[in-house]
């Protein structure tokens, strides 16, 4: 059973979740509950995570996938995505005048966005995302999330909106760009479960620590979206201190070769949070 209410500490030793209650809804749109994709017992055990009807509404692409090449894929989901959401015909979906701008905050404006700042209002507008999807609930942008009546959530509540705002079903084009990471993992990884990625920080404490260890090894909750990457090298360009996290395949929403050219460099992953056990070293 992997549900348990108690503090972290009570938790220790084995694999029940530890994550909090306030890092979490009640309710979210996907297979598992928060307290269970979001725990540390998930990160050891990970199970598939779906998101509600995507694989049932867009069958079409999925079958067009499994018939492509691995070179082809990429072209077939693009392809895809640029017809299903109209990403060149705005006037076609309603967006006129002004509001045909808002047609450019597609899933990989957002992306791009995201990778030079987490804490803009593309990072707002993915967290956002995660909230909603898989029910984890941002713990930083651009300062502290603890109180969801509180000026700073509101203030990030408002960049998500605004990053929302008159656009074409850019969630849902969010939903459709984690179900084609997942694939391409799955066909790519086979039966494994795991990814060791890294992430360089200047101090621990800019992560909430819930249990230290011995030998580096602690106990930390992530911010619901995070960035990371398959180089230690490259990890040690970002802080003085290295993390190295084996992350569940499932929590993986983008890598830097999925979408060929979307992204430059950094070798940058995309990570779905929660708690998790890390290690954290010097270069």
């Amino acid at each position: 059973m992997y549900g348990c209410d108690k503090s972290p500490t009570s938790c220790r030793g084995d694999d029940k979740a530890t994550l909090p209650r306030d890092a979490r809804l009640p309710i979210n749109r996907c297979n598992l509950p928060a307290v269970i994709l979001g725990s540390l017992a998930y990160q050891r055990h990970p199970a598939p995570l779906l998101l509600d009807g995507i694989a049932e509404l867009h069958r079409d692409l999925f079958r067009r996938l499994e018939a492509a090449s691995d070179a082809d894929r990429p072209d077939v989901f693009r392809d895809y995505m640029t017809v299903r959401f109209r990403l060149e015909w705005p006037e076609e979906v309603g967006l006129t005048g002004r509001n045909q701008a808002r047609a450019k905050a597609n899933y990989i404006k957002v992306i791009r966005g995201w990778s030079f700042d987490s804490d803009s209002g593309e990072g707002a507008v993915l967290k956002g995302w995660v909230e909603s999807r898989f029910g984890l609930t941002p713990r930083y942008h651009r300062e502290a999330l603890r109180d969801p009546a509180g000026d700073a959530y509101r203030r990030y509540t408002e960049m998500r909106a605004q990053g929302l705002y008159g656009t074409n079903a850019l969630e849902a084009q969010l939903d459709l760009l984690y179900t084609y990471c997942q694939f391409e993992l799955v066909r790519r990884h086979g039966a494994s479960r795991h990814v060791t990625l890294y992430r360089g920080v200047n101090r621990l404490a800019d992560h909430e620590v819930l249990e230290k260890g011995a030998g580096g090894e602690h106990v930390v909750l992530l911010n619901n979206l995070n960035s990371f990457t398959c180089s230690r090298d490259r990890a040690c360009e970002f802080g003085d201190y290295i993390l190295a996290v084996e992350v569940p395949l499932t929590k993986v929403l983008f890598y830097c070769g999925l979408l060929p050219g979307a992204l430059q460099g950094e070798d940058e992953f995309l990570v779905i949070g929660g708690v998790s056990s890390v290690v954290l070293s010097t270069f």
